[in-house]
């Protein structure tokens, strides 16, 4: 089964799927070894982790793609949703993003309608391109899917800049055009939450960025009451990350009285990368003398 079909047959369960993001092959991975049943290579957090680097567009599609294909392959079964940005240019060049997203054994790509550069969508500056060329550029999208096994999400970032009902009526639009999943970025109330699923048929994503980002932060279950079908947490790997880093940089330092954050021994640090797994299929192809 190709992994577009699983994300198909999780969409068509009643439940809602919670979506840790990943960034890298590593995080890719524990997503996968933790159970969970999909996963999102965030943009934003592949911005930061590769290039220590804002989500303002500054990361390029080859590198995007690059990464793209370290989380697939490491997250094995399990889907991975991959943020293709604005498409990386006009409709045509989202057609381009949304062949090679499919190649890389990208489950789904998500597009959506900023100017370029983009920015994250709970930051400041944002600006959208017309409701017109928006809904052009998800009509390419979903064109182009007809020849490859990938699912289509499309992203509005309308509600920053005009407004909740603006969003919701490219939201429709996008759902018109035949788009799978839907994605209102940024909705600011738990009203807003659920008009936004009241009115689309399609699958709905929300977004939970907590400490600072736009969308009040819900539990699943409340989620799945509202209607959504998909729970994103897309940083939380990274924050998560970064904070245990940090405070292992601080107990390194000469004259430090910070312990050392909890980490796993070697052994299980070798474990977690594979050497077991590699060992094992090493010695079946070692030659006998």
């Amino acid at each position: 089964m190709t992994s577009a079909q699983t994300l198909r047959d999780i969409l068509a369960q009643p439940a809602i799927e919670v979506m840790p993001g990943c960034y890298d092959g590593l995080s890719a991975k524990l997503v996968a070894d933790a159970g969970f049943k999909v996963t999102f290579m965030s943009g934003f957090a592949v911005a930061a982790a590769r290039l220590g680097m804002p989500d303002t567009g500054l990361i390029s599609f080859s590198e995007m793609l690059d990464s793209l294909r370290n989380c697939c392959a490491a997250a094995g079964n399990v889907p991975v949703i991959g943020d293709g940005d604005t498409g990386y240019g006009n409709a045509l060049n989202v057609q381009r993003t949304v062949v090679e997203y499919a190649r890389a054994g990208a489950a789904c790509v998500m597009i959506e309608d900023q100017v370029s550069p983009k920015k994250c969508g709970h930051t400041r500056g944002k600006q959208v391109i017309s409701r017109a060329e928006a809904r052009m550029k998800v009509r390419a999208a979903v064109d182009a899917r007809a020849g490859v096994d990938i699912l289509v999400m499309a992203r509005t970032d309308a509600r920053a800049v005009h407004g909740f009902d603006e969003a919701l009526a490219r939201c429709k639009d996008f759902e018109d055009e035949g788009a799978d999943i839907i994605f209102l970025e940024a909705p600011e109330t738990e009203d807003e939450m659920a008009r936004f699923c009241a009115a689309i048929k399609k699958p709905c994503m929300a977004n939970m960025v907590p400490a600072g980002g736009k969308t009040p932060v819900l539990p699943p279950a409340k989620l799945q009451e509202i209607g959504y079908k998909l729970a994103l947490y897309p940083v939380m790997l990274l924050s998560s990350s970064i904070a245990a880093m940090q405070g292992t940089l601080a107990s390194l330092k000469p004259g430090s009285q910070s312990p050392p954050p909890p980490a796993i021994s070697f052994t299980d640090l070798q474990t977690v990368v594979g050497f077991p797994n590699y060992w094992a299929s090493e010695t079946k192809y070692q030659a006998k003398e």
